[in-house]
């Protein structure tokens, strides 16, 4: 019987799919089962005879990388038409911040702190996506990311598992919208699970080793917040983890995942991680290792054969049960219905909006507006008044140049439909002003001198320099980890050239990773940091430099201030002995020949201190916000009751301006040893010159919910410390009690 039956047929409920996946799976022969558990790479444009020959086999049940319309569907039609059953294809892309819209880098979208921002970018990536026949993205990447030194912390949500929960959450819903069957919903996939953001040293595919308690107190608990947010599949990670390849790690996929989550969706590995088993040394042969990942709980293969090789030999052997394989497929048809491939498989592209419309447009800015961090702004350099200035400088490699400005892992998007900083600048400026530009350096990694003569003419005939350097969108992303995180090139020798000039700097940094700015925060005036922006990163900041928008973006990550102190993050462990300003000496001030003990007992840097250039959570913005009056509704609550926690927020500055506004609670004694902050909610608020207003949270006794030493998922009685603020150094806090 071929399930050419299914097509057209509305799905009703989720008894209405199981039963045709089941009439469905009661037709296929093991080699087809194994098809559908097999995603092959496109070919870029046309179908080759052997992908041609093995969909009407039935040997493939995904195919990715081929964003061809034409070929797409020429596809489905093989799948759906001239194969026996004519199940239709998965059609998978990276699809990670835009197609043709491009978005900025996750980690950008990440200092928003909007899941609004983040979902509405989804919504228009996967719309974009499904013009060109796409129903999966392998997004969000919601690796907790500690270590600025990895490549792909461009592609995280940060280094806070309560921020990416939010963020990784409004992502999902905008990929997957309300019904995965809706014209312009696709399958999102968080990935990877787990533990890759970890890898030792900050070089991608490599080892973590992550204790247990660690693992499901930080790492894991994004991934349970998209299982429980419905997202459609997941994604192994690459490395192994603790000694266990992430693809054959059963732990991992059928403890946790399936037995302790209850997860119904279905598992990819990453691009030929199966193999890649072997290479590790845990396998010894791609055979053993086929029989490693499906007994894990690896559904489906990327890119590499050995399901389709070994699987059946194995099921013959008696080493991988049948019903096992049933299920895996079980799963994978069930998507397929779900997003309405049955019904309809093919893609006619009169049903979707235009590719970089300008709502389209408008949504990649409001993105990019939030987005960008203020880390510095002395003598309220910005915004730029026009009407006391005559000219301005524009210098750097990458103030007009559309292609740097998109980003890591960018695919489909277009250098040309970039708006860049300096065609920005010039329109806003209009005839007002007189815009100076010059590069100074010919690229971001330029080791020559030969332009700063110029810069330094420029500047100095110029009432103000913006300055936009940073880092190529190839320093980020997978593969693309760097030892040393400052800016590249002769970037620091620009800026000490102009900071000569006297005049006022604005330093804008695009860049796909927090960089160490030690060296550059007192030559400059202003630092806006916009992370690779994408296409409408040129108007967001324009509009940001000249007060237009004021900044608004927080930092997801900590900056800091030499390589030498990472892993650096907010949410550290107290210690025995925990440092103090009293306590941390530079070993500058250190006189010759001092005793061993000349220093307070403290976990610290010699010649870096405690503290990281810039903070979690850290962004300034036009107004001046004060915090003040906190206060808790009770000081003692019981297990399973709420308690209210209130600030008040002014703004006494003379602009508009919208704050991020952050909780934070220390449990002071634990099970475990607990983080010394710990980020609990957030609220973005806008506030008027001169105006006042109180600001909640609402905390739940389950909100405060650890592993313990058992791995037993616990609130415990005991003291508790909460603060609200602009940063994770929020210094306004109050106590309260929880009792049994």
């Amino acid at each position: 019987m071929h399930s050419v039956k299914f097509l057209h047929q509305d799905i009703q409920d989720e008894q209405t799919v199981q039963s045709m996946v089941n009439e469905l799976l009661s037709q296929m022969g093991l080699d087809e089962k194994i098809g559908q558990m097999s995603q092959v790479c496109g070919a870029g444009g046309w179908v080759p005879d052997h992908l041609a020959d093995a969909i009407r086999a039935g040997q493939v049940g995904s195919v990715l990388n081929e964003v061809d319309l034409n070929t797409v569907n020429e596809l489905q039609r093989l799948a759906v038409e001239e194969s026996r059953l004519g199940i239709p294809l998965l059609l998978g892309r990276d699809v990670i911040h835009g197609f043709k819209t491009i978005l900025p880098i996750p980690l950008g979208q990440a200092a928003s702190w909007d899941a609004n921002v983040v979902s509405e970018g989804a919504r228009i990536s996967a719309v974009e996506a499904a013009t060109a026949g796409v129903n999966w993205t392998f997004a969000p990447m919601i690796d907790i990311s500690r270590d600025p030194r990895w490549g792909r912390i461009a592609e995280s949500l940060g280094e806070d598992p309560f921020l990416c929960s939010q963020l990784g959450n409004a992502m999902i819903r905008g990929f997957q919208g309300a019904d995965l069957a809706e014209n312009g919903s696709i399958a999102a996939c968080a990935k990877h699970f787990a533990g890759y953001g970890a890898a030792e040293g900050g070089r991608d595919y490599n080892t973590a080793n992550i204790p247990e308690n660690e693992l499901r107190n930080v790492y894991l608990r994004p991934f349970k917040a998209a299982v429980d947010a419905n997202c459609a599949t997941l994604m192994s990670a690459f490395c192994d983890l603790n000694g266990v390849p992430a693809s054959g790690n059963a732990f991992l996929m059928d403890q946790v995942l399936r037995k302790e989550w209850n997860f119904d969706g279905f598992v990819v590995s990453d691009w030929e991680s199966i193999v890649e088993m072997s290479v590790h040394g845990f396998t010894d042969d791609d055979e053993q290792a086929a029989l490693e990942a499906v007994t894990a709980g690896i559904d489906m293969e990327m890119a590499s054969s050995t399901y389709r090789d070994h699987l059946e030999n194995l099921v013959a052997a008696g080493k991988v049960d049948l019903e096992k394989i049933d299920q895996m497929v079980r799963r994978i048809l069930t998507l397929k219905f779900k997003l309405g491939l049955f019904r309809n498989p093919y893609t006619n592209p009169e049903d979707y909006p235009a590719l970089l419309n300008e709502s389209h447009r408008e949504i990649a800015k409001e993105a990019a507006v939030k987005s960008c961090v203020l880390l510095q702004n002395n003598n309220r350099v910005l915004p730029l008044n026009r009407a006391q200035l005559d000219s301005i400088a524009v210098i750097g490699p990458l103030a007009d140049d559309g292609y740097e400005q998109l980003g890591t892992w960018v695919f489909d998007g277009n250098a040309e439909d970039s708006i860049h900083c300096l065609d920005a600048i010039k329109q806003l400026a209009g005839d007002d002003l007189i815009i100076n530009h010059c590069k100074g350096l010919d690229s971001a990694r330029s080791p020559s001198h030969e332009g700063f003569a110029e810069a330094v003419e420029t500047a100095m005939r110029s009432d103000v320099t913006v300055l936009v350097l940073g880092e190529e969108s190839f320093m980020s992303g997978e593969a693309h980890s760097r030892a040393n995180i400052d800016l590249p090139g002769q970037q620091q020798q620009l800026i000490e050239a102009l900071a000569e000039t006297g005049k006022p700097i604005v330093l804008v940094i695009m860049a796909g990773r927090p960089l160490t700015l030690d060296r550059v925060v007192d030559k400059v005036d202003a630092i806006l940091y916009a992370w690779h922006p994408g296409t409408m990163g040129g108007p967001a900041i324009a509009d940001l430099l000249f007060g237009v928008q004021s900044p608004s973006g927080k930092l997801p990550v900590t900056f800091p201030k030499a390589v030498g102190q990472i892993p650096i993050y907010y949410a550290t462990k107290n210690t025995g002995r925990p440092p103090s300003e009293e306590s941390c000496i530079h070993m500058d001030d250190v006189p010759p020949r001092a005793a061993q003990t000349s220093l307070g007992m403290a976990s610290f840097h010699l010649d870096a201190g405690y503290k990281p250039l810039f903070p979690f959570g850290h962004g300034l913005n036009y107004g001046d916000f004060h915090y003040v009056k906190i206060t808790t509704s009770r000081s003692h609550i019981a297990l399973g009751e709420s308690i209210d926690i209130a600030v008040d927020l002014i703004n006494s500055g003379v602009h508009a301006a919208e704050e991020v506004v952050q909780l934070y609670v220390r449990d002071l004694v634990g099970n475990v040893t607990r983080p010394v902050k710990e980020l609990k909610g957030f609220r973005r608020i806008k506030l008027n010159p001169g105006q006042r207003t109180r600001v909640g949270f609402s905390l739940h006794t389950d909100d405060l919910a650890f592993y313990n030493r058992h791995m037993q998922l616990v609130t415990e009685p005991g003291q508790f410390h909460v603060w609200i603020g602009g940063s994770s150094d929020a210094p306004l806090w109050a106590e309260f009690e929880v009792h049994p």
